[in-house]
């Protein structure tokens, strides 16, 4: 149901209610159903777009340096995400490999790009053609980014490690982690907020 500027379909049960005047951080709920409607994201909304240029910037020291460090034996080794996947492929895991590329370098990208993108965009000249489809891909690709499933995965393995090798965690490990808070607070905002500015500025 295609909402008009003084009426507001909830996303639950679609009843369509009149558009509700928020104050600040308030929150409006469904008569019907009592599933969130509206929320004030003023304060949130000029947050967001430096939130996700951070996490951007983790993102790329995340990918640039080593996770971790380690010696065993006299032998030193470290490696990288990237050659991490390229490792599973060699070792005979080209599904674990794909699976590791899509969930923490793709998909995580793609999200960041696209919001950054649409957060921008809409703010300088609102709605435009492309923005149906980066909407839509935020929304799809957002479920499937898995950095914090793999951040726990290598604190798991270290943790593991310690009894055999002396481990020393790199600096993308710790950009890892400050990348998995980052997007956890990204995450948090409703794409359809940006279509609301977009529908606001067009009219």
């Amino acid at each position: 149901m295609q909402e008009v500027p003084d009426l507001l379909a909830c996303e639950e049960c679609d009843a369509v209610h009149r558009r509700p005047t928020l104050g600040r951080n308030e929150v409006a709920f469904c008569s019907c159903c009592g599933a969130e409607l509206e929320r004030d994201m003023s304060a949130y909304r000029t947050s967001v777009l430096p939130l996700a240029v951070a996490s951007l910037f983790m993102y790329v020291i995340a990918n640039v340096f080593p996770i971790v460090e380690m010696e065993l034996q006299g032998i030193a080794s470290r490696t990288t995400l990237i050659g991490s996947v390229f490792f599973l492929n060699s070792e005979g895991m080209p599904f674990v490999a794909s699976l590791v590329l899509a969930t923490t370098v793709l998909f995580p990208l793609l999200q960041l790009l696209a919001l950054i993108y649409l957060l921008v965009a809409v703010t300088r000249s609102g709605y435009h053609p492309a923005f149906n489809l980066l909407t839509r891909l935020l929304q799809t690709v957002r479920p499937w980014g898995m950095v914090e499933v793999f951040l726990l995965g290598v604190i798991v393995a270290l943790v593991k490690l310690t009894n055999m090798a002396t481990v020393v965690p790199g600096v993308a490990l710790w950009a890892f982690g400050a990348l998995t808070i980052l997007l956890a607070a990204v995450s948090s905002f409703n794409p359809r907020y940006i279509w609301r500015i977009a529908l606001l500025k067009q009219a």
